[in-house]
């Protein structure tokens, strides 16, 4: 019987970190630069996933565009109001 996790990649100590400050700079997205921050942990997030922290590395890449989109929704209705 073949083993189904040959092909997946190891998780390494680099995806882990990536994965990590992905979802720090999810945080500071939501507070600060929505559009840089945002952008550079989504780039995080999904190295941190090819590099085999697959789950945790798709949420920190998908925690970043709802801290985009969540943080630019709240600007814009403040500044609407």
């Amino acid at each position: 019987m073949a083993d189904t996790h040959a092909t997946a990649r190891p998780r390494t100590n680099a995806a882990r970190i990536c994965t990590i400050l992905a979802f720090v700079f999810a945080v500071v997205a939501l507070l600060i630069a929505p559009v840089i921050f945002g952008i550079i942990g989504l780039v995080l997030g999904i190295v941190g996933a090819v590099l085999g922290d697959k789950p945790l590395g798709w949420y920190a890449a998908a925690a970043n565009v709802v801290a985009i989109i969540l943080s630019l929704v709240i600007v814009s209705t403040l500044m609407n109001s």
